[in-house]
């Protein structure tokens, strides 16, 4: 069995281990000579974004397609870090709703209650049961994470 040749600084890191992992071909010796570093700051992380969009659609298993799948994992990593999305606030994702179907708030007795349980809830002086919620999803189907705000 052939060895692996990686050109890449810190070759120690545990991201690049992971990278060298995914381009490791069985009996074959892989020459990567590509300038990838960790994404660190929200520079890298611009500079990086403009690499990916100028390889953008490159054939895999060329120098390009293997550059640009390792700075996708990268890019992943940065953002799971950095720019996660919260999850949806109950409240918001019952108005978003209630927006897209053009609902008023009489439009969800059926769900919630009486109107003065309607007016609590969307106050946020109450908060959801498990019964509305189960009711609101099987109803208007919104999506339980985003009831539970999970």
């Amino acid at each position: 069995m052939q060895k692996l040749k990686v050109k890449v600084k810190l070759l120690q890191h545990p991201v690049f281990k992971l990278i060298a992992c995914i381009f490791y071909r069985a009996n074959r010796e892989i020459d990567i000579a590509m300038n990838i570093k960790p994404i660190k700051t929200e520079a890298d992380y611009e500079a990086a974004l403009a690499r990916v969009e100028t390889l953008w659609g490159a054939e895999t298993n060329t120098p390009e397609g293997d550059e640009l799948e390792v700075l996708f994992t990268l890019v992943e990593s940065y953002e799971a870090k950095h720019h996660a999305i919260e999850p949806p606030d109950p409240i918001e994702a019952i108005k978003y709703e209630m927006e897209c179907r053009q609902l008023k708030r009489k439009d969800l007795e059926p769900y919630l209650g009486s109107r003065s349980r309607v007016s609590e809830v969307l106050n946020r002086k109450r908060g959801l049961s498990i019964d509305m919620v189960r009711n609101l999803h099987k109803g208007l189907g919104i999506p339980l994470e985003s009831l539970l705000g999970i």
